[in-house]
């Protein structure tokens, strides 16, 4: 007989919970297992008023699992999140909500953002490494460190030009016009800045709208666009995000590798061994810092640029005696500093009748001049290490490839971080921190389901009561055979 059915349903009668009708392996009730707020509350109290004073807030786990739900779903826009949420049964669980009960404005998300900072975010973000580390998921030996472009959230009618001569009127013009030497350094700053405004366009583009995200590219064959960009450590073991950093699109990445590393081993006391990177960290800085701490940097170097008929590669440094020695034997001895390193002079009477005056001094020169990098060993061992990488190497690097740029590509296809959701440097933090979050927590959940087995369908206190039980009898840490990686 065909089958027929009435819609036009008045009222819904329930007995039970609305548990029951979200499947066991939904991301929000896997997640759910591993998910402990209980601390936010003291964390956040201070922030509103004491003895049950002004309007009724709501209440902060309810606030975070929402904003959660939305980045494990891929649902970042509050709005669309809040109008998802009135008729999807599991964020209604997921946040606490009953189906009858009023869910709270997409803007008191907003406010609530404002109102706890981004420290508050990056506290929640911390404990989901602390809980992936505790449960032996990260070891955190071996971090990928990598960075990534995230377009803001702007039009491009919104860009304007700055144009260099207004830069210099407001930075370098002097009160009274300068005469002699001041003319020609005023001169000379014009044409730098003229200079970097063609190559770069620093000084030709800047957003009106959010002056935070700066003009950035990620290839020399694309446009400039206005950015930001996510500094990330990544755990080689399962993929958990063990730090992220967002800055402008045009801060470079060598001069937040050290910090990132520092960070990774405070937040878990565990000692960082092996560093791996692309080529946009292969700067001497780098490489010394890295060495200075212990640690192992697997990172390609560059080939050294060659713009001189006589390039740096033909000195030989002498760091027990902190001198430079030319192809002929001179002797270069260092004088004043620049960022991140030295300028290395030689004597004018020992150019004068040197061999190969023609091709290294620039015209108009009497004596050479060579930067080098105040790490400029390591920057050499890095080099030839590079030339005979061993199979250990290659494989570290390897995984540097798919865990570092996996990540970013599963955030940004599947949880929002393609494009700044909100303006500003600290919006975007926040979105950045519940981000990594939300993959932290589908790393953590994923380990656990299998490392519990038959016990998934047990409370988890008692189905983790049973695993620590298991692993102290055995007297041996549990062999990473035991657990499966969290599909990407």
């Amino acid at each position: 007989m065909l089958g027929s059915r009435v819609r036009g349903q008045t009222e819904l009668l329930m007995a039970g919970s609305l548990r029951d009708l979200i499947p066991d392996d939904h991301i929000l009730a896997r997640v759910d297992r591993v998910l402990d707020l209980s601390w936010l509350r003291g964390e956040v109290r201070h922030l509103y008023a004491a003895d049950g004073a002004g309007r009724p807030g709501i209440d902060p786990e309810a606030a975070v699992r929402l904003m959660l739900a939305g980045f494990l779903l891929g649902i970042v826009h509050d709005r669309r999140l809040m109008r998802e949420a009135q008729v999807n049964i599991a964020i209604r669980w997921f946040a606490g909500y009953g189906l009858q009960e009023v869910l709270p404005d997409h803007s008191s998300l907003t406010r609530i953002r404002q109102r706890w900072g981004t420290d508050l975010f990056r506290q929640i973000f911390t404990r989901t490494v602390r809980a992936c580390v505790g449960a032996r998921i990260a070891k955190g030996e071996v971090v990928h460190i990598d960075a990534t472009l995230i377009r803001a959230g702007v039009a491009w009618e919104s860009l304007g030009e700055r144009h260099v001569e207004a830069v210099l009127a407001q930075d370098a013009e002097p009160e009274s016009p300068p005469t002699g030497a001041g003319q020609e350094t005023i001169s000379t700053t014009r044409r730098r800045a003229e200079r970097d405004g063609k190559q770069t366009g620093r000084y030709k583009k800047v957003c009106l709208t959010d002056p935070e995200a700066t003009m950035a590219t990620n290839a020399r064959n694309r446009r400039l666009e206005p950015t930001y960009k996510q500094h990330t450590a990544v755990d080689d073991g399962f993929g958990v995000i063990r730090d992220v950093e967002v800055t402008t699109g045009q801060a470079n990445e060598g001069d937040h590798a050290l910090p990132q590393v520092d960070a990774v081993a405070a937040v878990t006391g565990t000692a960082v061994k092996v560093v791996t990177a692309d080529q946009g960290y292969a700067y001497g800085k780098v490489y010394g810092g890295l060495e200075e701490r212990g640690i192992d940097p697997v990172i390609p170097a560059k080939k050294e640029p060659i713009r001189s008929r006589v390039p740096l590669r033909r000195f030989r440094y002498d760091a027990r005696h902190d001198i430079l020695k030319c192809p002929t034997r001179r002797t270069l001895r260092p004088t004043r500093r620049v960022e991140h390193g030295r300028y290395f002079y030689s004597r004018a009477t020992d150019c004068r009748h040197c061999p190969i005056r023609g091709d290294c001094l620039s015209k108009g020169r009497v004596n050479k001049a060579v930067v080098v990098s105040d790490h400029h060993p390591a920057l050499l061992r890095a080099r030839r290490r590079k030339e005979r990488w061993s199979k250990e190497d290659a494989r570290l690097y390897q995984r540097h490839r798919w865990r570092s740029e996996g990540f970013h590509g599963e955030a940004k296809s599947w949880h929002g971080l393609a494009r700044a959701l909100r303006r500003g440097l600290q919006n975007m933090r926040i979105q950045a921190f519940l981000t990594a979050a939300a993959v932290n927590l589908k790393r953590l959940a994923a380990a656990l389901l299998t490392l519990l087995g038959p016990w998934r369908s047990v409370s988890l206190l008692a189905a983790l009561a049973h695993l620590f039980a298991t692993v102290l009898a055995a007297a041996a840490p549990p062999t990473r055979s035991g657990l499966a990686d969290c599909p990407a």
